[in-house]
């Protein structure tokens, strides 16, 4: 009797051991039995299931990535764009997600469909400059918000969509930057002829000026040398009043300086009666 209620407990130890399995914080998952799920465990710990009966199902907690092969989508002018992607994903109804998609692999597939579609809906309200300047945000915003509803149905929630690149075609890379490099040219031939514009009126300025300046100093340089003529003739005046004679010899002695100025070579006949004979000699 004895043995076989150590047998007994014996099978009870064996079989509550292999019913019990844990949970981290990083998991959920999904009781199923006999091919049916009976209940989702969303918490960590330690848990119990039917031995040989109950299988469990694990998926992870925590945010995972999708990222998506680049694609060409049409923007709203009309131009060809390649777009690459990411999104940012949780599981947030595991029994959902395991009816619906199955697996992780099951999920990418679904939302690979529902993003592109979101994000080319979306792109294709906007023309091309705006999605390369600054439309991303918007578009992702909007993408995120229309995909995670729709993926609501699968149990995923969608955090967040981004936009890592945005290209042009390869054929068409060539047309775009030889258009940008003749709409810059024309602009800058614009600056240009603007800034020709400029120098020629501060040049006509600056020589409009410069005849008033060069005119005014004409001005008064002809009133200074008048008011020095006339002291000068002043001086000359009050000097000669003082003493006629001496005046007359200086004046004759400025003069002489002026004629005999030279090399020597030059011969100067004068009259008896001339006035530069009296102070050489004559009488």
């Amino acid at each position: 009797m004895k043995k076989i209620i150590i047998f007994v407990l014996a099978i009870i130890a064996v079989v509550g051991y292999l019913g019990m399995f844990q949970m981290n914080e990083l998991e959920q998952g999904v009781v199923i039995r006999m091919g049916d799920p009976v209940r989702e465990i969303t918490k960590p710990g330690l848990k119990f299931k039917v031995p040989f009966i109950d299988n469990i199902v694990k998926f992870d907690k925590r945010l995972l990535e999708y990222d998506s092969a680049p694609k060409e989508i049409i923007t709203k002018d009309k131009k060809n764009i390649v777009i690459d992607n990411y999104a940012r994903w949780q599981i947030v109804d595991p029994l959902l997600f395991l009816q619906t998609v199955h697996n992780e692999v099951g999920a990418q597939s679904r939302l690979d469909d529902i993003i592109y579609s979101e994000l080319r809906e979306r792109i294709g309200r906007h023309d091309l400059t705006d999605i390369v300047s600054n439309g991303r945000d918007k578009i992702t915003s909007e993408s995120t918000m229309a995909s995670n509803i729709a993926a609501e149905k699968f149990g995923i929630n969608i955090v967040d969509i981004r936009i890592k690149r945005a290209d042009l075609p390869q054929e068409n890379e060539t047309n775009v930057y030889q258009r940008m490099k003749t709409e810059r040219a024309q602009q800058a031939k614009k600056y240009r002829a603007e800034g020709q514009e400029q120098a020629m009126t501060i040049r006509s300025s600056a020589n409009k000026e410069r005849t008033v300046i060069l005119a005014e100093a004409y001005k008064q340089a002809k009133i200074i040398r008048g008011q020095g003529d006339a002291k000068a003739i002043q001086i000359y005046a009050d000097a000669y009043n003082q003493n006629k004679e001496f005046y007359k010899f200086t004046r004759t002695l400025d003069a002489y300086k002026k004629i005999l100025k030279g090399s020597g070579k030059n011969k100067l006949i004068l009259s008896s009666e001339s006035e530069l004979w009296k102070y050489l000699g004559g009488e």
